[in-house]
């Protein structure tokens, strides 16, 4: 069936409500956009489902949420009769739609006997990775678009360890999703029928008590939170989202005092109303709690996106101003404090380990170095994170003591499977009350790990190429890569090719390695000077994404290779 056929199926149907319906017919009148919406499925990636909100199947709509639940819930009915009874967690954030995603996924699964534990009101992503453990769940839906802005929403698919679901049985699902010819006929329970069915059931206070409970375990020196959790000024904005409940009791539970919320920014709100986009990583993100931060005289400012997911981070400078800190640059702080501490106090385990992406800063693995710690590299996606975890559970070969993406994910304690930023704020507050006791700030810190360890610096160019035009400029440029290995970039000579697509890795003299993860479509280039360089598509965006990370024996020094490099990547994305 041509794409055109399928939005005259859409607007023929009598399952639509006025609202869907007159959006049908004002994207009739618009010829890009109706084809945008219609000429593909939404498809799952490193993160799941995402897409704009509005009618079509390459939008998110109450359709497509029931069509991803019906083929999971397909994919269920082929397991024992007690794997089923097991049930799905489902929770949802701040988003336009989100509490009626939520209900329209269990809805659609209660239609095939299957019970769900949906909670009360919105929730963290992380708590919703909790509460599949807890609930003993088979698996978990999280309505989210995470730091998108406020037109997308998204569904993420979680396993039964908590992890956001690997490749394999994500393929597997995606399989059961596509066989449903038709989202528009897929069956739910009615309203009525809801109302009487013991298969929908709400959860919330109970899930949220055992959750903090154990982000208990995250502080690593208590005696050092209770002498200086008093001195120690915070600001905390959660952006419109899901943070703030459990993350102003986080940090209430472990001793900080003097925290302040942002107000504005602590309602909820789908539309975003006071940021450009509610993204942790943006500077403009932190336009309010930089006011708020002067005027408190704020040692640190705090910003989790809307399903707290992801941490932001602002240090103060020496002359009184914010500086946002970058992904990775929290990253080392956190990994630094974390060995350094257990080291001080006796309980760094032998077979300790840290976790990374492999677009992620060398600096990480430096500092792991320098502690006898392994560093093990992963593919971009915390599913790989959590399988590693899992995995390490399993054969007892390491502990795991952090995971991060230069992304701004970050975990800590492994009762969650997948970035955690209400573990990374109580943790990012201790290592903040750490370098006040000694007359620092966070951003001396900082300073300090580069002097000790060299001059690392990373940056991220995203390329947004929109639509079936855009799809196919991103397959063509990383066909050309493929096709013709660069030898060089800005006349640095490329010491080591990887490409995570074939599972090879080939040096400068063309010796071939295979490379022991799954494949994925990503091209990592290992320059003569340590400079790496990294190119993947974004699976839930159309975007595609460029990464530098280089070394320097200065901060200058640093610098000037990035803007030497980003100019040659900027040559390859024209």
């Amino acid at each position: 069936m041509s794409w055109e056929q399928v939005y005259e199926q859409w607007i023929d149907s009598d399952k639509l409500d006025e609202k869907m319906r007159k959006e049908l017919q004002d994207l009739g009148k618009d010829p890009e956009l109706k084809k945008d919406a219609f000429y593909k499925q939404l498809e799952f990636g490193t993160a799941g489902m995402r897409g704009v909100l509005g009618p079509g199947v390459n939008r998110m709509n109450i359709f497509t949420i029931r069509q991803a639940t019906e083929g999971l819930a397909r994919f269920m009915d082929t397991q024992d009769a007690e794997t089923k009874r097991r049930g799905v967690a489902i929770a949802y954030d701040s988003r336009h739609m989100s509490p009626e995603f939520a209900m329209e996924a269990a809805k659609t699964l209660a239609k095939h006997d299957i019970p769900s534990f949906v909670f009360e009101s919105l929730r963290p992503t992380p708590e919703l990775s909790f509460a599949v453990r807890f609930e003993n769940a088979f698996t978990g839906i999280m309505i989210t678009a995470s730091h998108n802005p406020a037109e997308y929403n998204g569904y993420k698919v979680y396993g039964e360890d908590g992890g956001q679901m690997p490749p394999e049985d994500a393929d597997a699902l995606t399989k059961f999703v596509r066989a449903v010819d038709n989202p528009l006929e897929v069956e739910v329970l009615s309203d009525e029928e809801v109302k009487h069915s013991d298969l929908i059931n709400i959860i919330g206070d109970e899930v949220d008590s055992e959750y903090l409970k154990e982000i208990k375990s995250v502080t690593i020196n208590q005696e050092l939170i209770d002498e200086m959790g008093k001195e120690l000024k915070l600001v905390y904005t959660p952006l419109h989202g899901t943070g703030k409940m459990l993350g102003e009791k986080a940090l209430k539970q472990a001793g900080f005092e003097k925290f302040v919320l942002v107000p504005e920014q602590a309602i909820a709100d789908p539309d975003f109303s006071t940021v450009k986009s509610p993204n942790p990583e943006e500077h403009s993100a932190f336009e309010y709690a930089i006011k708020l931060g002067e005027q408190e005289g704020a040692d640190l400012l705090i910003a989790t996106d809307p399903d707290a997911d992801r941490l932001g981070a602002a240090v103060r400078l020496p002359d009184g101003r914010y500086q946002v800190l970058t992904g990775n640059q929290i990253g080392a702080i956190m990994i630094r404090y974390i060995l350094e501490a257990h080291k001080q106090a006796g309980t760094l385990p032998a077979n300790a380990v840290v976790l990374k992406s492999i677009v992620s800063s060398e600096l990480a693995t430096t500092i792991a170095d320098s502690y006898d710690v392994k560093m093990v590299d992963v593919l971009t996606g915390f599913k790989f994170i959590a399988e590693k975890i899992q995995q390490y559970e399993d054969d007892n070969s390491q502990t795991f003591m952090f995971g991060f993406e230069e992304s701004y994910g970050y975990l800590i304690k492994s009762f969650v499977r997948d970035k955690d930023a209400i573990q990374a704020l109580v943790l990012l507050a201790e290592v903040a009350a750490y370098y006040k006791k000694q007359g620092k700030t966070l951003y001396d810190g900082l300073q300090d790990i580069f002097e000790e360890y060299g001059y690392y610096a990373e940056k991220t160019i995203s390329v947004t190429l929109s639509g079936a035009e855009g799809a196919e400029q991103i397959k063509t440029i990383m066909g050309n890569l493929r096709n013709e290995a660069p030898k060089s970039f800005a006349d640095v000579a490329v010491s080591l090719t990887e490409d995570f697509k074939t599972s090879k890795a080939v040096d400068a003299d063309g010796n071939e390695k295979a490379i022991d993860m799954p494949a994925s479509d990503v091209l990592k280039y290992t320059l003569e000077d340590e400079t790496w360089l990294a190119i993947r598509p974004s699976g839930t965006e159309p975007k595609i994404k460029f990464y530098i990370g280089v070394k320097g024996d200065s901060h200058d020094a640093a610098a000037e290779k990035i803007a030497m490099y980003e100019e040659a990547i900027r040559k390859i994305a024209e």
